[in-house]
């Protein structure tokens, strides 16, 4: 990753409209934006493969039942190998399901991370059913529990916004801002990052970042840096 031109701007999160799927400040090519949330600790947002990204530990968006899936979960336990549905097996026979909305940790296998954190999403059911509530809750568990594991970084995707159908907008609406909060309440997490499938969500993910002021009221700087 390299930043060839970079442009910074003051963020201050306050309540705003959701923001477009494409901002006229992104670049053409792939980017990745930062958001500086004091001198040591920084928040991410890219686009790429999540299952090959460097951090002590990664984010599945996983089921209760912590079994194989489809999309980002079936290939983070195919690459990662079996030791990780072996290691799920133990903890569901010992805990039972994982409640929506909080995150269990395992091994993270043959990953290039140490740990799969696994964070239970909401079904999108119109909104009403505390889906917001408990989106925003997989964010702070996740990043609780890699604090208590004292790692120094952590990968997420976009949770929910697969085959539980959470609109992208409001998914990262609700990402960025409970992100910043449990960043700059952390003990150890230096570093989140939130590694995006496709360019259109990473172009809303990088709008809110850029544009909306939420609800933590915490300060932060912004760049936008281009890949190579």
């Amino acid at each position: 990753m390299s930043g060839g031109s970079q442009a910074e701007v003051a963020g201050e999160f306050a309540m705003s409209s959701l923001p477009d799927s494409r901002s006229s400040a992104l670049p053409e090519g792939d980017y990745v934006v930062t958001l500086h949330v004091d001198d040591s600790r920084d928040l991410r947002i890219l686009h790429g493969d999540l299952t090959g990204y460097p951090a002590d530990a990664i984010v599945n968006a996983a089921n209760s039942d912590l079994l194989p899936g489809g999309g980002l979960c079936g290939a983070i336990h195919y690459k990662g190998g079996p030791e990780i549905a072996r290691e799920c097996g133990r903890l569901r026979r010992v805990k039972g399901p994982v409640p929506t909305g909080r995150a269990v940790a395992t091994t993270a296998g043959q990953l290039p991370a140490q740990y799969v954190i696994h964070a239970v999403g909401p079904v999108w059911e119109g909104g009403n059913r505390r889906e917001a509530a408990l989106l925003a809750s997989c964010y702070r568990e996740s990043m609780r529990v890699a604090d208590d594991l004292k790692l120094r970084s952590i990968a997420f995707p976009a949770i929910s916004t697969g085959i539980y159908r959470y609109p992208v907008a409001q998914a990262g609406a609700l990402a960025v801002p409970a992100v910043i909060k449990a960043l700059h309440a952390a003990q150890h997490l230096m570093l989140v990052s939130i590694v995006l499938f496709d360019r259109p969500t990473l172009d809303v993910f990088a709008s809110v970042a850029l544009n909306q002021a939420a609800e933590s009221g915490i300060p932060y700087l912004t760049s936008i840096g281009t890949m190579e």
